[in-house]
């Protein structure tokens, strides 16, 4: 059985899509073998960051009604072989997709042998992002440093732990996991964001990674290649230090404090 990874928010414009693309390129650098699923039906922008919008034959709703199969539907990454993007439609409802649609693609996929199915959920407690969150094993919560970023994923933190198939089986909370993105120590430094601490305590739960404010993020989107990839940029190496730590690794948080001019810089600016 494949494990089942939903990112997740309350709050739109996080970066869901951004670490949803990441994870999933991080897993399957890690040799794992990787399927990415956009549920944002009508909106569609996981194939994009993916970089292979213009492969999108079929969908994640032709699938669920029966009218593609699941390997006539998935696109492989031109840089992986062992990962594969499920583009969601961009001209059908929300209401097509359903619980049972939703099983049938989650079950076929466990039995073509993928690891790991990462769930890019559409933001808020709608339908698309029940359904991404139902049949979890583990939830990335990714959160921006203010107030109402944290507020609204305090709902979500709710419905995983009492409207999954694991909640009403009796079979345990899913895993859950506070992904902290666009974070700027030096405005936390300045009181106008919130700290990981800050964060953590007000959730709950532990934070698994921690990405800085960064320009390369959206470059990267708009490029279609997922930051990760960019090894340079800090974004890139936090969402791998991401991919260790879901993996069991240990690993220090890393782009948490204020970075101190070196002497040469205190001197000759810059």
């Amino acid at each position: 059985m494949a494990e089942i990874i939903v990112v997740t928010s309350g709050k739109g414009g996080v970066g869901k899509t951004t670490s949803s693309a990441s994870l999933a390129v991080g897993l399957a650098q890690a040799g794992k073998k990787v399927a990415v699923i956009d549920f944002d039906v009508g909106l569609r922008n996981l194939d994009l960051i993916m970089g292979c919008e213009r492969r999108v034959v079929y969908d994640f709703i032709n699938v669920v009604q029966g009218e593609a199969s699941l390997k006539q539907a998935l696109i492989k990454d031109k840089r992986y072989d062992n990962l594969y993007v499920l583009a969601a439609s961009q001209t059908r409802d929300k209401d097509a997709l359903t619980l049972e649609g939703v099983e049938k693609v989650l079950d076929g996929l466990g039995a073509e042998g993928f690891e790991y199915v990462v769930c890019d959920s559409p933001a808020g407690i709608e339908k698309g992002a029940h359904l991404a969150m139902y049949f979890a094993d583990h939830a990335v919560v990714v959160v921006n440093p203010e107030v109402s970023s944290v507020r609204d994923s305090d709902r979500i933190l709710g419905l995983l732990a009492s409207k999954t198939r694991r909640a009403e089986r009796g079979e345990g909370a899913i895993t859950q996991h506070l992904l902290l993105t666009r974070y700027n120590p030096t405005r936390v430094e300045a009181g106008e964001m919130l700290s990981v601490k800050d964060v953590e305590e007000i959730l709950g739960i532990k934070v698994v990674g921690v990405i800085p404010e960064s320009e390369n993020v959206l470059a990267a989107s708009n490029a279609g290649v997922p930051v990760i990839l960019d090894e340079n940029s800090f974004a890139g190496q936090a969402y791998t230090d991401v991919v260790s730590r879901l993996l069991g690794q240990e690993r220090p948080l890393r782009f948490i404090e204020v970075q101190k001019k070196g002497f040469l810089k205190r001197v000759f600016g810059g």
